[in-house]
């Protein structure tokens, strides 16, 4: 939206909208530009009068009324336009003006009693300020107004966002330095929340070098910035790291709490160190300070990582006993154990006590189950699950769906692999390639007694095809199928298509549709597959020869039978029979 005042005064921006909106004029004290993204930011200090009937602009001094209220440094608009338009020191004096835009449904300052008003951009790139009625409230510490909140000096988050865009690609400048360089002040509750917008950037060694550059600037860490860095060397995956870090918190008098703890025992639990993970944990106790379930949590599933299932059970014993009730994860953590080691039942009867204390298993809870009783060849009692889910209003997601299938293809449970799949497609679960060829082609094989499953090849043979995914294996088997069922029209169309596609068919599959051809009469479309295997340098089983030689026969074609009986012995291969001979193969 262009802004036509801007032309007239650099200092005065008044955009006209709809009526559910009024404009109101600051008075600037004091201007800062910055850029961001490309664009223009004007931070400003600013401030205003107000009365009972209206909202004037008033000039602010030393002396002004206690009817002003002077507001800390924030952005107040983005200009996407040159840098030049935007008032300074030098071209604009204090009582130059800003009108903004504000909702009539904000709350307006009344009595001359403005409090803390915020102003922030409505939108990224258009020249309009909203006035955020924070009216009557005092700054607290810890608000959160567009980012970080530093001391009660409010700073924009468009500072950090910049840091955290810029500092990733200087190597040669220092990260405090740079932060400094684009308007923030280094101060440490500064730096701990940059920290903290660093890890979840995912800037674990732009963190670290950040920590490392405190003592330059005569800044000593506190508790939350050792923390930050506890979490940094976990998420590195170095917890001798972080447990180095937490050996300096208790020498300088900042002991960890709980949470620290206990990133520190999962770290060393999730890379199977159990010893130094119980080594934290008892320096937990000599620091009074007490584990949570989440903790206990940690340790069973490091005990289970390692094969100490009975450890992990006895530890589970262990806090059912204690003050602190185990929650649903401690009992799949335990679960996950037994059924890892092939003791799926003793898992299913934790489940039952989970139940019993009341607790509510999770979808992970039941797929922890599914898959220890897929592994144990017992997927269907998988159906039993899935009805005592849906009874608890429990919904099977996707990963439990696809072990289930997974665990019914493995073991030869094809009928209720199909039921499985079919469910899948009407819940719109996509099965995963691999899974769909697999029960395909195991459909292929069982239809081959099973004529009622013949529909059922088609329709997923098509299904997969339309998603471009299909294996020349499982080409093979749909058209050794067809040629069982005697569809020799389709077994053809899906060879010429499987060419076309540049899959090579197998010796086995050309043999089908060699004795289909030769069983319908089509022998000479039968000795052109036949030559096509030699170009292809494919090399014949003896069936082909015989097939095609003993079809020739039949219909009295006894020269081409000779034909074939020595291109036969040219490849190496010796047919059973002569030519003229009728042979059954």
């Amino acid at each position: 939206m262009t802004c036509s005042c801007v032309a007239r005064s650099p200092m005065s921006c008044s955009v006209h909208r709809s009526h559910r909106r009024l404009r109101y004029s600051f008075s600037i004290n004091a201007y800062r530009n910055n850029t961001h993204k490309g664009k223009s930011i004007l931070f400003a200090q600013f401030s205003f009068s107000a009365t009972n009937s209206s909202i004037q602009c008033s000039r602010t001094s030393s002396s002004s009324s206690s009817s002003s209220s002077s507001l800390p440094r924030k952005p107040v608009f983005d200009f996407d336009r040159d840098p030049n338009e935007f008032p300074n020191p030098d071209n604009a004096g204090k009582d130059d003006k800003v009108s903004i835009l504000v909702d009539k449904n904000e709350r307006l300052p009344v009595n001359g009693d403005l409090g803390v008003a915020y102003v922030r951009p409505l939108r990224v790139g258009e020249e309009i300020c909203t006035l955020i009625g924070k009216i009557n409230e005092p700054v607290r510490e810890e608000t959160q107004i567009l980012g970080i909140s530093i001391n009660g000096d409010v700073e924009s988050s468009l500072l950090v966002t910049d840091f955290v865009e810029r500092v990733g690609g200087v190597e040669s400048v220092r990260s405090l330095e740079l932060f400094e360089r684009i308007g923030g002040s280094v101060t440490l509750r500064n730096v701990n929340n940059l920290l903290v917008e660093l890890v979840k950037a995912n800037e674990i060694d732009l963190a670290v070098k950040l920590f490392h550059e405190l003592p330059s600037y005569r800044l000593s860490p506190d508790r939350q910035t050792f923390s930050t860095l506890v979490r940094c060397y976990c998420n590195k995956n170095e917890p001798e790291e972080a447990r180095r870090v937490l050996d300096q918190m208790v020498q300088k008098g900042c002991p960890p709490n709980v949470v620290t703890f206990t990133i520190v025992i999962n770290a060393f639990s999730r890379k199977g160190k159990l010893q130094r993970a119980f080594e934290v944990f008892r320096l937990m106790g000599e620091n009074g300070c007490e584990p949570t379930v989440r903790t206990y949590n940690c340790l069973i599933n490091g005990l289970c990582y390692v094969g100490r299932i009975e450890e992990a059970f006895e530890l589970l014993m262990k806090i059912k006993k204690s003050s602190k009730k185990p929650d649903i994860y401690t009992y799949t953590a335990v679960m996950d154990g037994f059924c890892k080691v092939g003791r799926s039942n003793e898992a299913l009867e934790l489940l039952q006590q989970a139940v019993l204390a009341g607790l509510e298993p999770t979808v992970v809870t039941f797929n922890t189950l599914f898959n220890g009783f897929c592994k144990e060849g017992k997927p269907l009692l998988g159906f039993n699950l899935l009805k005592q889910m849906k009874e608890r209003n429990c919904k099977p997601d996707y990963i439990t769906y696809n072990t289930l299938l997974h665990g019914l293809l493995k073991w030869g449970e094809i009928t209720s692999s199909l039921q499985v799949y079919e469910e899948m497609l009407v819940i719109g679960y996509e099965v995963e390639e691999r899974l769909m060829n697999s029960l395909l082609r195991k459909i292929c094989r069982k239809s081959w007694n099973d004529y009622w499953l013949s529909e059922d090849v088609e329709k997923m043979f098509e299904r997969i095809k339309k998603k471009g995914n299909c294996y020349p294996y499982t080409y093979c088997l749909v058209i050794q199928t067809l040629c069982i069922q005697g569809e020799t029209e389709k077994a053809v169309a899906n060879l010429l298509e499987m060419l076309r596609i540049g899959y090579k068919p197998r010796p086995i599959t050309l043999n089908a549709l060699i004795r289909v051809l030769c069983k319908d009469g089509m022998v000479d479309k039968a000795s052109q597959l036949l030559f096509f295997m030699n170009e292809e340098n494919i090399v014949p089983s003896k069936i082909s020869y015989n097939l095609l030689m003993e079809e020739f026969s039949q219909q009295g074609r006894f020269l081409e039978a000779c034909k074939i009986y020595g291109a036969a012995l040219k490849r190496g291969v010796v047919p059973h029979c002569r030519p003229g001979k009728k042979l059954d193969v």
